[in-house]
């Protein structure tokens, strides 16, 4: 499995770079006795308190990438201090990936406190979502009701050869994920127009997109 070590110090201090360099090491040996292939090491010096940090971003960024599945880092405080570590717990294991720490020699075990802590973001999170999802399946339905046509929008047909490939509104598959809408919100959306499509479709229509749309 791939994975991604992130490692922290609190201050630039010339005397933190040993303990940096610590982190790497063993969270190195930590991923070879698991046999994780390791695709990045992030290293930052950093307030703990602060969501601001480039490597947490950069961090958050590459989880969503579906090869990456773990995570190592040296313990829980060095992805973040008080809520900021909350913040930063939510977003990983939402993501569906797993932590694995030295302090723990395997895989990280959330305190009971933490777990209801992240249940009940979770939660709230989840309702908030489908508000979301409503508000945007009731202006699709508005649009189309005045005659808007989503699948006139398709910008790649005739791309692919093969079998024959499901008509998709490419174009709110792309606004839709501008929205921050996950590949699974966004296929339930368009289920709901008829469209009967997969995550897995979603996401590989919207990486096609991309991927012939280069910034």
């Amino acid at each position: 499995m791939k994975a991604i070590i992130y490692c922290r110090v609190s201050t630039k201090k010339e005397t933190q770079e040993t303990s940096l360099l610590r982190q790497v090491e063993e969270l190195t040996e930590l991923a070879k006795r698991n046999g994780f292939e390791i695709i990045k090491i992030i290293q930052e010096k950093a307030s703990g308190y602060e969501l601001d940090r480039e490597g947490i971003l950069e961090l958050l960024s590459l989880i969503k990438e579906p090869e990456v599945k773990i995570v190592l880092i040296q313990d829980e405080t060095r992805l973040g201090r008080g809520n900021a570590r909350i913040a930063v717990l939510h977003c990983i294991i939402k993501e569906g990936i797993k932590l694995y720490s030295i302090s723990h020699n395997g895989e990280l075990q959330l305190t009971e406190s933490d777990s209801m802590v992240l249940s009940i973001v979770g939660m709230v999170e989840e309702y908030q979502r489908k508000l979301h999802n409503i508000k945007i399946k009731r202006g699709m339905k508005r649009a189309v009701k005045n005659g808007y046509r989503p699948e006139k929008n398709l910008t790649n047909n005739g791309i692919h050869s093969g079998r024959e490939r499901i008509d998709v509104p490419i174009e709110e598959i792309v606004r839709l994920r501008k929205n921050e809408l996950t590949f699974s919100e966004i296929a339930a959306t368009l289920r709901g127009f008829g469209y009967q499509i997969s995550k897995a479709t979603v996401h590989r229509r919207y990486q096609d997109y991309i991927d012939s749309h280069p910034q």
